[in-house]
């Protein structure tokens, strides 16, 4: 098994979401990570899809979801031609004696501090799912306190669009 990512795009609209990981939950795939946003054309949104399955059963969900009517377009994304980012916001205790050494941390990783309270500070990163593992790890001596995350969203690199690019399946 391999992790895939998909970018697909969809109509925006009601149920749209529901259909399509009904659609991976019938045939027992887990769905890594998903980001639903809107798209730079009105009434499009387009999903990034992260899912860990064989090319065989990769085959089978692209030629699913190619017959559900509100998907427009799938394009397989992979690390040479894409670049794919998440989003972590992590929360730590906020004692002064750690404050300075989490601060070096967050400098490192390019991250920035988005609040400061006297019992916490929130942290925002951006990067690869590595970076922020690596960030996470750097971090936990000081105490972790929450830490919500994104889904995977990507894009082609270069000039190339979605719209550029063959549907695979």
């Amino acid at each position: 098994m391999a992790r895939h990512t998909l970018s697909v795009l969809v109509q925006d609209q009601p149920g749209v979401l529901a259909r399509i990981s009904a659609l991976f939950s019938r045939r027992a795939y887990n769905i890594e990570s998903l980001a639903v946003g809107p798209t730079e054309t009105p009434d499009v949104s387009r999903m990034t899809i992260v899912v860990d399955v064989d090319d065989q059963a990769l085959e089978q969900i692209t030629k699913q979801l190619n017959k559900l009517i509100n998907v427009l377009k799938i394009v397989e994304m992979d690390d040479s031609t894409a670049i794919g980012r998440e989003l972590m916001l992590i929360k730590m205790r906020g004692d002064d004696s750690h404050r300075a050494a989490i601060m070096q941390h967050v400098e490192v990783f390019r991250g920035r501090i988005v609040d400061v309270s006297g019992e916490a500070v929130t942290i925002e990163v951006t990067g690869s799912r590595d970076k922020l593992e690596a960030f996470v790890a750097a971090l936990a001596p000081y105490g972790i306190k929450e830490i919500v995350q994104s889904g995977v969203v990507a894009l082609a690199r270069g000039g190339r669009a979605i719209g550029d690019r063959a549907v695979r399946g």
